[in-house]
């Protein structure tokens, strides 16, 4: 959280097998893979996470962006692997965000547009707005999103 990787990980080797499978660490250890650009590793905490804690959606949406990343993964295999998780997750706003963001760069524009609207429906509408006109994978939609809003 302080942003030394080197440290974190250190601490992080010092805790026990049991430790290593409480849903918040692996949340961290998700992130320190992360920020080693480490897909694979990361795809391995997100598939660990969901299965000790299905019911929290960040184990979802984790594994699905490493296996995007990691080699052997895309967007084909990041999509199958989230999708589920909307049926199971139908309020949370970044779900449908992620299948917006992969919708796009698969050029499903007009699915992506559709998801887009389901995280624009459960999300703080202003978060969701910059959270698109930041996100290059949802830059195939900004035209059309200054459509909707008139101008």
């Amino acid at each position: 959280m302080l942003g030394d990787a080197v440290s974190a990980r250190a601490e992080f080797d010092q805790l026990s097998a049991g430790a290593r499978l409480q849903p918040d660490v692996l949340e961290c250890e998700w992130g320190l893979q992360a920020a080693a650009n480490a897909w694979a590793e990361a795809f391995v905490v997100a598939e660990r996470l969901v299965a000790v804690s299905p019911e929290r959606a960040f184990g979802w949406i984790h594994r699905a962006f490493a296996l995007r990343r990691m080699p052997g993964g895309g967007l084909d295999r990041a999509w199958a692997a989230l999708r589920p998780a909307h049926d199971r997750f139908p309020k949370d706003f970044l779900i449908p965000f992620n299948l917006a963001c992969y919708a796009a760069q698969l050029g499903r524009l007009d699915e992506a547009w559709e998801w887009l609207e389901k995280a624009r429906a459960h999300g703080p509408a202003e978060s969701v707005l910059r959270m698109v006109l930041a996100d290059e994978d949802l830059r195939p939609l900004w035209p059309r999103l200054q459509e909707s809003a008139g101008g």
